[in-house]
């Protein structure tokens, strides 16, 4: 996450400054993504120290949820941008169209800015999903800071081609749109990646309100747990998987069906989560003693 920071910062400061003597709204927008980037790598860093804390009284299922947060929140942040992004850039649009206004563009600054980021941003994004296999594929944090990079870079790259090839045709028939070329570059990739985002701040939301996981999830855990609980003599009422950052939280409603003592509960329960680890590494399992489901 340091890099990260240091990354952030070099871009952010790279594309405000490009912005502001390029005269370019997307460069301007890109070194605003920069600076979020930034600010949300320094609050990962802090999350992910805390996220290894065995519960406590004060968080008695533990620290895991606040991957989720981060993730949910930045989400949510960078879907800001874009939307305010895009009304910028639509404005621009109709007061060209109704007024004749436009600002021209000052190439110089904003060509040494895409080569200079382009390379950065290919750089961070190695970094961080090199990080993200390491971890086993289980960090949201390294996965969404992978993903920025990612997004940043192609934003870059497209805005880059964009820019390239309004110099060089710009006395050619696009010449009309070339006054507004860089709100039209800003609007067409703004409606374009904020599906990507909405999709993660989704997947948040649900893991913070403690939706069912994955399909997919849910039944591998099924068929871990399966031969396990085949071997008892009690039935299983109900079954549940709940996803929150990086860990799982596995829910198995069980009727012994006769009288058993605690530590044959407990027995259960540790080899349910042997079995569920092979598919789930890390989940949390619990048996709950109960004559009903979920629904009752």
């Amino acid at each position: 996450m340091i890099v990260a920071m240091i990354g952030s910062v070099v871009m952010g400061v790279a594309g405000v400054a490009a912005g502001l003597l390029g005269n370019s709204a997307a460069i301007m927008m890109d070194g605003l993504f920069s600076t979020i980037a930034f600010i949300f790598a320094f609050l990962g860093l802090r999350v992910s120290q805390r996220l290894n804390n065995r519960p406590d009284n004060v968080r008695p299922m533990g620290y895991a949820a606040e991957e989720s947060l981060f993730t949910t929140f930045r989400s949510l942040t960078i879907l800001g941008l874009i939307i305010f992004a895009a009304g910028s850039a639509a404005i621009s649009i109709y007061a060209y169209y109704a007024y004749g206004e436009a600002s021209g563009l000052v190439f110089g600054p904003i060509l040494i800015y895409f080569f200079v980021i382009g390379i950065l941003c290919a750089f961070l994004w190695g970094f961080h999903y090199r990080n993200w296999i390491l971890s086993g594929r289980r960090s949201d944090i390294l996965r969404l800071e992978a993903k920025a990079a990612a997004f940043d870079g192609l934003l870059t790259g497209i805005v880059a081609v964009g820019f390239v090839g309004v110099y060089f045709f710009r006395d050619s028939i696009i010449s009309p749109i070339v006054p507004i070329a860089d709100s039209l570059i800003v609007l067409i990739l703004c409606l374009a990646v904020a599906g990507q985002f909405w999709g993660d701040f989704k997947a948040g939301v649900g893991e913070l309100v403690g939706a069912t996981a994955k399909p997919s999830e849910v039944a591998a855990a099924r068929r871990a747990a399966r031969p396990v609980l085949q071997e008892s003599a009690g039935r299983v009422q109900d079954f549940t998987v709940i996803k929150m950052g990086r860990t799982y939280v596995v829910t198995v409603y069980y009727n012994p069906m006769t009288k058993v003592l605690a530590s044959e509960v407990d027995a259960l329960q540790d080899r349910l989560t042997h079995a569920i680890h092979h598919v789930l590494e890390g989940a949390e399992v619990f048996v709950l003693i109960s004559e009903r489901s979920r629904v009752g």
